[in-house]
Order: structure tokens, then sequence, then C-alpha cells
């Protein structure tokens, strides 16, 4: 079964920074692309970043510069490094596997900022 567990996200104040983590279980971890997507309220899931199992990166327009997406496949675990966070950024972040048209989605987690 597939589990995949995203690190508490936290507010803080616009230009502060954040790092999300998700570790993920039941899974050939190196095989997969995994991604960050995010849900402000009242939209919809967008793509944030995603990174393939040969790391490949890919940013949204919106985080280009300020948001890194890195793996550690000998910890199952997806990195979302996020600097210079702008209140537009506020939103819950999923973390996902996608492998052969099969995805598997985290909890989420709130990321809120705000002065």
């Amino acid at each position: 079964q597939v589990q995949l567990v995203e690190s508490w996200g936290g507010s803080v104040q616009p230009g502060g920074s954040l790092r999300l983590s998700c570790v993920a279980s039941g899974i050939s971890f190196k095989l997969y692309t995994m991604g960050w997507y995010r849900q402000a309220p009242g939209k919809q899931r967008k793509q944030v970043a995603i990174i393939t199992n040969g790391c490949s990166t890919n940013h949204a327009d919106s985080v280009k510069g300020r948001f890194t997406i890195s793996r550690d496949n000998a910890k199952k675990t997806v990195y979302l490094q996020m600097n210079s966070l702008k209140p537009e950024d506020t939103a819950v972040y999923y973390c996902n596997a996608w492998r052969l048209g099969q995805n598997s989605w985290g909890q989420g987690t709130q990321v809120t900022v705000s002065s």
C-alpha cells in the first residue's frame, strides 16, 4: 500500500522560507516521478514542481527561481525548498507519486504566508 507522508508546513511571513518533505513507503521510490501540487481555497489543485526518476525537474512559472524540488532515493524522500514566499503561495501542498498512469497522493499540509 502506497503511503506518502508530508511534513508539517506552517506559517511564515512574506519573504520567508520553508522546506517541505514527503516520505514514501510501499513503492519502489526510485522508479517514480515525484511531485508537489498545491490547492488554494476555492481554486483547483495545480502542479508546483515535479522531479523524474532521472532527476529532471520542472517548476511552475509562478515559483521558478524561488522553489526547488529535490529527492533522496536512499531516504525515499522528496523535498520542496520554498524561498521568497509570497502571500499567494498560501495553499494546501500535496505530495504526489506517479508511475505508469498510477497516481498516489499525500494527505496535504497547510502553508500560510502572511504578515
